[in-house]
């Protein structure tokens, strides 16, 4: 990874972090003052063992009067608080800041991922949602913090002996300086150690996710062997990659430990040398020297810490800054006020290498109005869905809501025109209200059993021990798939959305939990404009108007 790559990540991810800067800098300040507060105490220290010394002679009054000096028992009582309120003040705003990523990299992935992450290797993108945003907080605990604490430490050290002697302050505080200037150098030959590790990380979680995922095909076919070794395999490389961080870390750590010894040994060479101020001298530079040994213990690590925080943000920033495959115009137009739809001449393609899925699709769907849209898999009856929500647009044509078309609307507003039920309706591993409530969040618990009894299901909910509070299982797991399928048009009737959208809604029933299901449809979406998408019509469910995809064009009255 370049180090003006590196840089710039880094950079931009502490923008990312403006709103918690003040908080990030308070906490900040109490680690350096709690550095501070320790190098004072060590200074006291120096100077009285330095008065012991001098008081073997008779020369001077002991050292230990000094510890019971009312100006410095605050330092001695409020060091311990002191070094806890930093870890505490430290670790809550880092938590802060990397909660406030999260939200942030969630939101790009939504705009950027509408379709869902199924071509997105799930795994590591997941991975990146947590395990490269935890990463981060090394930038700020690992490398930030341990370098203010540690430059104030360097100053206030020079400034203290430097009153003393100019030469001790060198002797001293260079090797401290140098010890500072290890991470910023250390961090461009870790870098691509960091990027391999980081990378090995999310080939790993893929090779974990995806039999799990299919755990039922991987059995099915006996390809546990096949996935426990590509598992090993993934797991070999990045144990690979963490041992080349693991020995960079170790030479920083071993560089770092020299640095300090150097400049203890610059303090005893002082004292060593003779001269004014010999012994006053050698005795508080070798106790300052210790003294900054706890603030800059970590800090040779810190270059390991900013290539390892460089390498995650740079995952971060590749999968957020994918194109929105919709963007929202510059200049909007007014919401329309009405919902009948209109699709006028709309031509469609997923890629420019792909045959075209519309080639000048013509469909007039009138406010209230029941229509059925009727094709084989693989028409174009989800990738008409796709069109209408704003997830795709055509490059061809327009699609009009209420006489607007929806290229001129933010896709916030137009999606607000719509409830979708399509055939892989998910309910999550929460509360059925929970799951309703992704429609309307506002509704209370009259309206969601409103919409539970008009799919048909609402006495059954009621009859649960904890009724709305049920947990539905992963995937909806709790419940058969006619229910599963009853509680998800309940979530869509719930939302105040005019045009039901409804793509093969009752596909994977039975025939008599399909028919049951598409006669409780008729029942519960009057009263709305209905775009039922189906490959045959069956049941009860009789539209006013009805189309067949054929070669991506609607043909009128064939059923």
């Amino acid at each position: 990874m370049a180090m003006g790559t590196m840089l710039a990540d880094l950079c931009r991810v502490l923008g990312l972090w403006r709103r918690r800067w003040p908080v990030l800098l308070l906490a900040v300040g109490v680690t350096v003052v709690s550095a501070l507060a320790g190098l004072a105490l060590m200074t006291l220290a120096g100077r009285a063992v330095s008065h012991e010394v001098a008081a073997l002679s008779g020369a001077a009054a002991g050292g230990a009067g000094l510890l019971l000096l009312p100006w410095l028992r605050p330092l001695l009582i409020g060091r311990p608080g002191l070094r806890w309120g930093e870890r505490m003040a430290t670790h809550a705003a880092a938590f802060r800041a990397l909660a406030d990523t999260r939200v942030w990299f969630f939101s790009r992935l939504a705009e950027r991922l509408p379709g869902g992450i199924g071509h997105g290797r799930a795994g590591d993108l997941l991975g990146r949602i947590v395990a490269d945003v935890e990463a981060l907080d090394g930038l700020y605990l690992r490398a930030l913090v341990p370098l203010a604490a540690g430059a104030a430490v360097v100053v206030a050290a020079a400034l203290i002996l430097g009153a003393i002697s100019p030469l001790l302050a060198v002797l001293v505080t260079l090797p401290l300086a140098c010890a500072l200037a290890l991470p910023p150098l250390l961090a461009p030959i870790a870098a691509r150690a960091a990027k391999g590790a980081a990378a090995a990380e999310g080939r790993l979680r893929d090779a974990v996710v995806d039999p799990l995922a299919g755990l039922e095909d991987t059995l099915a076919n006996n390809a546990e062997a096949t996935a426990i070794l590509r598992v090993e395999a993934a797991a070999a490389r990045l144990t690979a990659a963490q041992r080349g961080l693991a020995r960079r870390n170790a030479l920083a750590g071993a560089a770092g430990a020299l640095l300090g010894q150097g400049a203890l040994l610059g303090a005893l060479g002082f004292g060593i040398a003779g001269g004014e101020g010999a012994l006053w001298g050698a005795v508080l530079g070798a106790f300052l020297a210790l003294a900054a040994a706890e603030p800059f213990a970590g800090l040779p690590r810190a270059g390991i810490a900013i290539a390892t925080a460089g390498a995650s943000a740079r995952r971060l920033f590749l999968a957020a800054d994918r194109p929105v495959p919709v963007p929202d115009p510059v200049a909007t137009v007014a919401a329309p006020a009405g919902h009948a739809l209109r699709i006028e001449g709309v031509r469609f393609a997923w890629a420019a290498d792909r045959g075209e899925v519309f080639a000048g699709l013509d469909m007039e769907v009138p406010e209230g109005a029941h229509v059925a849209l009727l094709g084989p898999s693989g028409a174009g009856k989800s990738s008409l869905i796709a069109l209408l929500t704003k997830l795709a647009a055509p490059s061809a044509g327009r699609i009009l809501i209420g006489g607007v078309d929806i290229a001129g609307l933010p896709a916030a507003a137009v999606r607000g025109k719509f409830a979708v039920l399509s055939q892989d309706a998910r309910l999550f591993d929460d509360s059925i209200a929970a799951n309703l409530r992704l429609a309307a969040p506002d509704a209370d618990d009259a309206a969601l059993f409103g919409a539970l009894d008009r799919a048909g299901i609402g006495d059954l909910i009621r009859a649960l021990p904890e009724g709305l509070q049920t947990r539905c299982g992963e995937g909806g797991a709790r419940f058969s798939g006619g229910q599963v399928r009853r509680i998800a048009l309940a979530r869509a009737l719930v939302c105040a959305a005019p045009i039901l959208l409804l793509d093969e809604p009752a596909a994977g029933l039975d025939a008599a939990a399909e028919l049951a299901f598409l006669a409780t449809l008729e029942t519960a979406a009057a009263g709305r404009t209905v775009l039922l998408l189906q490959h045959r019509l069956i049941g009860p469910f009789r539209p006013q108007k009805l189309f067949r995809l054929v070669a991506g064009r609607a043909l009128p009255g064939l059923g």
